[in-house]
């Protein structure tokens, strides 16, 4: 199959914008419970009727301000209440608003806000004020400081601003309106500011709502959103909770507090990327083998991965349903009361989760519904549900999308969750664009006859080796992080005579690997020529290698002396590698790769 399209469930409204959905929450639904915010070491709620008040008090105080419709608002925060109060008070103040992840650079802090030519900027800290007064345009006419209670000032600011004023300013916007600039993160070049207007925001939530209809609007449906609101994945989120009418809260710190918070906020089902699935795999692997049972909980995976194996083919012997249950109650029990207790599904996107932990995580209780999307196609553009599902797949189109796959393989995209375009960069937007209308999404991918996309790699990332072999590294890649002591991998062997690998350890599965090997204190520096640490990453390579044909295969890998995370400037805020700029940093272990061949 190369295309297909799934008409929508839900048609686009006539008239209004994103404000609507608490607006018209408050006037009908005045005491649903729409948020939790953290209240000391337990949760606060916010019914509608209460949030709708806070965020006209912040669109007043917006106006009050000088902030005009049709302006721009940036906010520079890590995930919080805040910023879902922020996001609906600037649309309420009839303004857009520009994400800016807490973690950029000065650098880029300084692109976003000139190139946007934001009017205000929240920031969350008083290190991210300091950052940005130091890159403040002249464009910019407010600089506030959540922490510093700026957002109470704001709504103080707002006191003598009329109802009216606030419902003339919201109704500025239409459909077409743009309602987030959301800059992509990039892994060369500037970022590009995607434009997402309302109508893209309405027909993605509408949709996948409606899609996944038994998980949003169940009567205790809830979910704590942990992964960044700068991300499109997060906003979907924060509306799509807003649309439906759940229960959503936040934790801000997803290393620190969310074993924390999922235990006290017990969400019923969670939205989040691969490489969470990925760590609590790993971590709870590495406590097994730390306690002496690596072969019980190997054991109790293999039967998880049959017993989901078997549900897709409609058929589960007796003998794995008694290994299955068994194993319940010893291992997978206690991952579910990881995740909180009462999760039942979860919807992934952001990069392929792989089949394997696909079935496994189905295999003890928890359905991963995977999808895919990009931030030009507002997020998810095809998805699994809970009714049509296939492991391994990154699902059908949304409701409303067409897919299809390029001569050259290349994932094509046309719909109304489409941005329509890049700011202020015609050249680039008409670049992404086929000449008959279809998103070029980069992505590498194939429909099979039910119309189940699979993405295979990334365009610009296929290696092409000395030999002529084009090589998808991703493939190669997801694998490899699937194993306990890896963090990430990078693929490397363009121009090269065979293919070979840069990986790095995760620091928090090591400390227990070198216990249990009798290397307890020792570092990764020592540990990196490690024999047993070499031979244990080589098993994951030789995994690795079984998904590809032998000239695909890692032939030789590096293990890096760190690791690659957003602080060294090695990930996306999103977590996708840098490839260009691990290949530059990382010249000289690349080519001792190739030394003597």
């Amino acid at each position: 199959m190369q295309e297909i399209t799934v008409p929508a469930l839900v048609s686009l409204p006539t008239s209004g914008n994103l404000s609507d959905l608490i607006a018209h929450r408050a006037q009908n639904e005045p005491a649903r419970v729409l948020f939790n915010r953290a209240a000391g070491a337990g949760w606060e709620s916010v019914t509608a009727a209460q949030f709708d008040a806070e965020a006209r008090a912040v669109a007043k105080g917006l106006i009050s301000a000088g902030v005009q419709p049709g302006d721009r608002v940036a906010i520079m925060s890590r995930t919080n209440y805040s910023w879902s109060l922020l996001d609906f008070g600037i649309w309420f103040a009839g303004a857009s608003v520009v994400p800016i992840y807490e973690t950029s650079s000065s650098e880029q802090v300084d692109w976003i806000l000139n190139d946007s030519g934001a009017v205000a900027l929240f920031v969350e800290s008083t290190d991210h004020l300091a950052l940005a007064s130091s890159v403040r345009p002249a464009s910019l006419k407010n600089l506030w400081c959540i922490d510093a209670g700026d957002v109470a000032k704001v709504k103080e600011l707002g006191t003598g601003v009329s109802n009216e004023a606030v419902e003339s300013a919201r109704a500025t916007l239409q459909l077409d309106s743009l309602a987030t600039l959301i800059y992509t993160s990039g892994t060369t070049g500037r970022p590009k500011g995607c434009e997402l207007t309302h109508a893209n925001f309405f027909a993605e939530v509408q949709n996948v709502t409606q899609s996944t209809a038994d998980l949003f609007f169940r009567p205790d449906a809830s979910t704590l959103l942990f992964i960044p609101l700068a991300h499109v994945f997060g906003r979907l989120i924060e509306v799509g909770s807003a649309f439906s009418g759940l229960t959503l809260a936040h934790c801000s710190d997803a290393v620190k507090d969310l074993p924390r918070d999922l235990a006290s906020f017990k969400p019923r089902f969670l939205l989040t990327v691969p490489r969470v699935f990925e760590k609590v795999y790993n971590g709870a692997e590495a406590r097994a083998e730390a306690g002496g049972k690596g072969d019980i909980f190997r054991k109790a995976a293999a039967a998880a991965i049959e017993y989901s194996e078997g549900i897709s083919a409609g058929k589960i012997s007796l003998g794995v349903k008694i290994k299955h249950a068994i194993f319940d109650r010893l291992v997978y029990s206690k991952i579910r009361t990881g995740l909180g207790g009462n999760v039942t599904h979860a919807i992934s996107g952001g990069a392929p989760l792989g089949a394997r932990l696909g079935h496994f995580y189905r295999g003890i209780g928890v359905t991963v519904l995977e999808g895919y999307g990009l931030t030009e196609t507002t997020a998810g553009a095809t998805l699994n549900t809970t009714k049509n599902i296939r492991v391994g797949s990154v699902g059908r189109p949304i409701p409303g999308t067409s897919i299809r796959i390029a001569d050259d393989g290349e994932v094509l995209i046309k719909g109304p969750i489409v941005f329509r375009g890049y700011w202020k960069n015609p050249d680039a937007t008409k670049e992404t664009f086929t000449e008959d209308g279809w998103f070029k999404s980069g992505d590498l991918g194939r429909l099979d006859d039910d119309g189940y996309l699979y993405i295979v790699g990334r365009k610009k990332e296929i290696i092409v080796t000395a030999g002529g072999k084009n090589v998808a590294p991703a493939v190669l890649e997801d694998r490899l992080r699937a194993h306990p002591l890896v963090s990430q991998c990078v693929v490397v062997g363009d121009a090269k005579p065979f293919i070979g690998a840069l990986v790095t350890i995760d620091q928090d599965a090591l400390p227990a690997w070198a216990a249990a090997h009798g290397k307890s204190g020792a570092t990764l520096e020592r540990l990196r020529t490690d024999p047993a640490l070499i031979a244990a990453i080589q098993g994951a390579v030789d995994d690795a290698n079984k998904a590809v044909s032998k000239a695909e295969a890692i032939r030789k890998f590096s293990i890096l002396p760190v690791d690659l995370t957003i602080a060294s400037g090695h990930l996306t805020p999103k977590m996708s590698i840098k490839r260009s700029v691990v290949v530059q940093d990382f010249a000289a272990e690349i080519e001792a790769i190739y030394s003597g061949e």
